[in-house]
């Protein structure tokens, strides 16, 4: 729908969000049911229901819970029966500048504004305090906008006895908070108000009136920026920047006008906007963001162009490059099998209207951003919010390396006519063990955004797994992959829990870039073997079906399994005999 593509359609969003919200429900019939509870201090209703929309756009949908207006502290710290028994999954405390329980004057002494900063904090910290320990959830808090107007001006922002100064301290505070506690985030309300304009974002208009803690057409961008915050923790976010390469990545078109003649670099004012884009595409790569190459071109003058000399981006930092004349939804697709990735995990970034019509028609789920104007290239592309990242492990960092390996294991596939010969010249090696400390984020991580192979789609915190790991009545594995091309990192998960004699698989995941490697296979052999070793005679598995598991319905069945239950929902229960399993012995090595 256009009406969440960035700028944000504010008058549809506010004004027809119960056919929206219809729309949404029809196109994704079996979404990721979340509880959201909202602690506001002002009202948020429109928050609730406009937070409600952006979820559901991202396949969440959100049943929420709202405190009543101001009560926000109490009841966080004290509790009530109806948030208790709600159990969130995600918690939101919606406050801003109005909620700062005390400011300094021009007359407070310096050591006592230290001494104010310092309470407002704490009261902030303990309330984030009791909620962990209560929910055991995510926190996500609001920083703090800033008022529209200031008592002293420029002064107002480096005098100590300044609103703005005393604000921006104490947004630093939460900011070191972020950093030194898991599962806790900030929503950048500050960067919001400032880039919706801290006038209009303000409009004492909107607080008086209705207690809106800014003005009601703003209210789309702050659902939006926490829709980002919370898809992101769910897995939710997309993978993979496509690139389209002339007036998209350099200016002019590298066929006609020649290397020479194409503008990119500091030489000119056009060439410095197209150098700044690739520069932005380049960090992306940073957060774990691979690139792809996708243009109506000869491979050569491309390949020519990525090589210019005051270029930021060289072809080795694409992981495919389709330099042809094909149409360009057919080489996206060609770009998606080479990957393993599914269409919703792509953005498709080309200056052309006409082919960002086709892609869109053609590949459902592909985000195709509206890029008008190169000075407006890298504004579109971060508004839109895809890439949105809550948690950087280190596999984040190895993306790029990662989906080279890919794309070379299946082009080596290629030359053999025999799948097992291909998988031996693999030369792969797997390690499979029982959850360990250093790979705990992975694991918890992996559980938030794997969504294709993930027989549950249970989704776990870091605390999770951990009380997983020490827990005797569990079985857990985590494997490891690398092969010629890479080192993959941690791409599998299973964790089973044991009663009696039968074994209850309950978390079963797997990161699709390892896809028909035989991963599944050294899990199972491992996770058998460990079971019949502590007496386990039946190991049961359950299926649960979501939009995007389907590839796994029939995996237990192809493991040996028996199918025993099928609900009208789709979801399955399956039963293995461990004295019948046979190991089915893959072709890599194997380190227990």
């Amino acid at each position: 729908m256009d009406c969440f593509d960035y700028p944000l359609d504010t008058a549809t969003l506010l004004r027809k969000k119960r056919k929206i919200r219809k729309e949404l429900l029809a196109q994704n019939p079996h979404p990721l049911e979340k509880r959201v509870a909202i602690l506001g201090g002002s009202t948020t209703n429109e928050v609730a229901d406009q937070l409600g929309l952006f979820l559901l756009q991202y396949g969440i949908r959100a049943e929420f819970y709202q405190s009543e207006y101001g009560q926000y502290w109490q009841d966080a710290m004290f509790g009530t029966p109806e948030l208790d028994a709600f159990a969130p999954d995600v918690i939101y405390i919606h406050t801003n500048w109005r909620n700062v329980t005390a400011f300094p004057t021009t007359a407070t002494p310096t050591d006592e504004i230290d001494a104010m900063l310092q309470a407002e904090y704490d009261r902030f910290a303990q309330m984030w305090k009791a909620l962990e320990d209560k929910f055991h959830c995510p926190i996500i808090q609001n920083n703090f906008d800033r008022p529209n107007y200031r008592l002293m001006g420029n002064r107002d922002i480096w005098d100590p006895h300044g609103r703005s100064n005393f604000l921006s301290r104490l947004n630093q505070k939460f900011y070191a908070y972020a950093a030194a506690h898991e599962d806790f985030y900030i929503n950048d309300l500050e960067y919001l108000s400032s880039d919706y304009g801290v006038t209009a974002w303000g409009d004492a208009f909107y607080w008086h009136m209705y207690k809106y803690a800014m003005c009601l057409d703003a209210i789309p961008s702050l659902a939006s920026s926490l829709a980002n915050i919370i898809k992101s923790l769910y897995g939710r976010n997309k993978k993979a920047l496509v690139l389209d390469l002339d007036n998209t990545l350099w200016g002019g078109v590298v066929g006609d006008d020649g290397v020479d003649g194409i503008a990119v670099g500091p030489e000119v004012p056009e060439g410095q906007v197209y150098a700044e884009f690739q520069s932005y595409c380049k960090a992306l790569q940073s957060i774990g963001v691979v690139l792809a190459v996708d243009s109506k071109n000869d491979e050569a003058n491309a390949l020519a162009g990525l090589n210019h000399p005051d270029g930021v981006l060289r072809p080795d930092d694409f992981v495919s490059i389709k330099a042809n004349w094909d149409p360009k939804d057919q080489n996206l697709r060609a770009i998606a099998d080479e990957l393993s990735l599914g269409a919703d995990s792509f953005v498709f970034a080309d200056d052309n209207p006409a082919e960002r019509a086709i892609v869109a028609a053609q590949m459902p789920g592909v985000a195709v951003p509206a890029l008008d104007g190169a000075e407006n290239y890298i504004k579109m592309l971060d508004h839109g919010g895809y890439f949105e990242t809550t948690i950087l492990s280190g596999d984040d960092l190895k993306k790029t390396q990662q989906y080279h390996a890919r794309a070379q294991a299946a082009r080596a596939q290629a030359a053999f006519s025999d799948y097992g010969e291909y998988l031996d010249s693999l030369e792969m090696h797997a390690v499979v063990k029982p959850f360990e400390p250093i790979y705990i984020q992975r694991i918890a991580q992996l559980t938030n955004k794997s969504n294709q192979f993930n027989l549950t789609t249970l989704r776990c915190t870091e605390d999770d797994i951990r009380a997983m790991a020490a827990d005797e009545a569990w079985i857990t594995l985590y494997g490891k992959l690398t092969d010629k091309f890479a080192d993959n990192g941690v791409v599998a998960v299973t964790a089973a829990c044991r009663q009696g004699t039968t074994l209850e698989i309950k978390l079963w995941l797997m990161s699709c870039r390892v896809l028909k490697r035989g991963m599944e296979d050294a899990m199972m052999d491992t996770l058998v073997a460990k079971a019949a070793a502590l007496g386990v005679t039946e190991i049961i598995g359950r299926y649960l079906p979501t939009a995007k598991n389907a590839m796994v319905r029939e995996f237990y069945g192809e493991m040996g399994f028996a199918k025993v239950a099928e609900e009208a929902d789709g979801s399955t229960t399956w039963k293995l005999e461990v004295s019948a399993y046979r190991p089915r012995h893959p072709h890599m090595t194997i380190e227990q």
